[in-house]
């Protein structure tokens, strides 16, 4: 289906108001659909999409491919003003959206030789996709596939370590770039200019220990927000220095900063000219614990109760459906409705089944459905070959995965 968010009608539940509601009509738009099922409610989504465009206040928006990894779902989040262009997560990937959109940027660097062939080799493709560098020895990778003067001129953007050097704590972030002080991304800056065949167009800079970092779960939420707050403070000023001694030696289409979660902030520096979001259009259950913004769960998959070996524990098939960093019990799928149902501490979600123990799981039959959220968002997709569309009651459509299109990126 061709999918219009902005045309559709209003769904008559929104979670936050009755959640009771909210499930029992996603199980009903559902009911005749073959199990395990993983469903968009698209009142969620269009939900989602316009708070972010309300939090980027006015900053385009980047989607990230990698938390959606669903064509129909980008390609409807980019008809809303105030989406602009996607952060792909990888060159193959990159090339095969880039026969629709002409605005692709790589979040990671790329050291894949055949589809940098394919890069290097078609003047179209070189000039819908930026390169993400961080180290010369990345240039080197293109050039070694061909030498510049027989080849297109390949558009990169410098990928700048948003970390925080704290003075006692140390590194406070993710480890991606290793240029992280403004005169370490103007030497970078300058060897890409004094390179043959290659332009530097933008810089990146995604700052993790805000964006990706809960500051509302109950536990040392004072420590986060301190922390955060001393993170804005020497970010702003260190990207501000970096963009503007960039901006004396070269032009920049683009300065990319943020995520879902740090949209308010990274739209409030005046060095970034787009911001980026992705997981919080599906909204995994690791957004329940941010206090700036409660996104509707568009995102979520059910599965089916096999038995029941006591009265209180209901054993679905599957769900061992696990999201990306630390293994901790945060980065299960948790089950949701109905309400109550826990994992047990020595299970967990299984490979091939999950018991379920609470008072819910009195009442739960053989065939029942339990409907889960997945931790984060696009990791989900690669699970099933397909979304079902729900609004409301009704059962509207469906949307291929990546995986369902017979891809898989990484």
């Amino acid at each position: 289906m061709s999918l219009d968010l902005l045309s559709l009608p209003p769904a008559p539940h929104v979670h936050g108001d009755d959640p009771a509601a909210f499930w029992t009509a996603r199980s009903a738009a559902v009911s005749a659909v073959s199990g395990p099922v993983a469903t968009i409610d698209l009142d969620a989504l269009r939900f989602n999409a316009m708070d972010l465009v309300v939090r980027s206040a006015g900053v385009p928006i980047r989607v990230a491919s990698k938390s959606i990894r669903v064509r129909e779902v980008l390609g409807a989040t980019l008809a809303i003003p105030g989406y602009r262009g996607i952060l792909a997560f990888t060159l193959p990937e990159a090339l095969w959206l880039a026969r629709e959109y002409d605005d692709i940027v790589l979040g990671y660097p790329s050291v894949d030789r055949a589809a940098l062939e394919q890069l290097v080799g078609d003047d179209d493709l070189a000039h819908r996709i930026t390169l993400m560098v961080d180290d010369p020895a990345q240039l080197d990778a293109v050039d070694a596939v061909a030498a510049p003067a027989s080849r297109a001129r390949i558009r990169v953007a410098i990928d700048a370590d948003a970390s925080w050097r704290a003075p006692v704590l140390g590194h406070i972030g993710v480890r991606r770039s290793p240029v992280h002080e403004p005169t370490e991304v103007l030497r970078l800056a300058r060897s890409i200019l004094a390179r043959p065949g290659f332009d530097l167009v933008g810089l990146m800079m995604y700052e993790a220990q805000i964006a990706g970092q809960p500051d509302h779960t109950g536990s040392g939420d004072g420590v986060i927000r301190w922390m955060q707050h001393r993170s804005r403070e020497e970010l702003v000023a260190r990207r501000g220095a970096i963009v503007a001694g960039l901006r004396e030696i070269t032009e920049l289409e683009f300065v990319n900063g943020g995520g879902t979660g740090s949209l308010e902030f990274t739209a409030a520096d005046p060095a970034v000219t787009e911001t980026t979001a992705g997981s919080g259009l599906l909204a995994g259950h690791l957004f329940d614990g941010y206090r700036a913004f409660a996104p509707a769960p568009a995102a979520a998959f059910a599965l089916e109760v096999v038995r029941k070996p006591l009265d209180d524990i209901a054993v679905v098939l599957g769900g061992g459906w696990i999201a990306s960093g630390p293994p901790v019990a945060s980065r299960q799928p948790r089950p949701v409705w109905p309400s109550g149902l826990k994992t047990l501490g020595r299970e967990g979600a299984g490979e091939v089944q999950t018991p379920l123990q609470g008072e819910s799981a009195r009442r739960l039959r053989v065939g029942d459905r339990v409907w889960f959220r997945h931790a984060k968002s696009g990791e989900l997709a690669e699970r099933v070959d397909r979304y079902h569309l729900t609004l409301g009651e009704n059962l509207v459509g469906e949307a291929a995965t990546y995986r369902g299109e017979g891809k898989s990126f990484l």
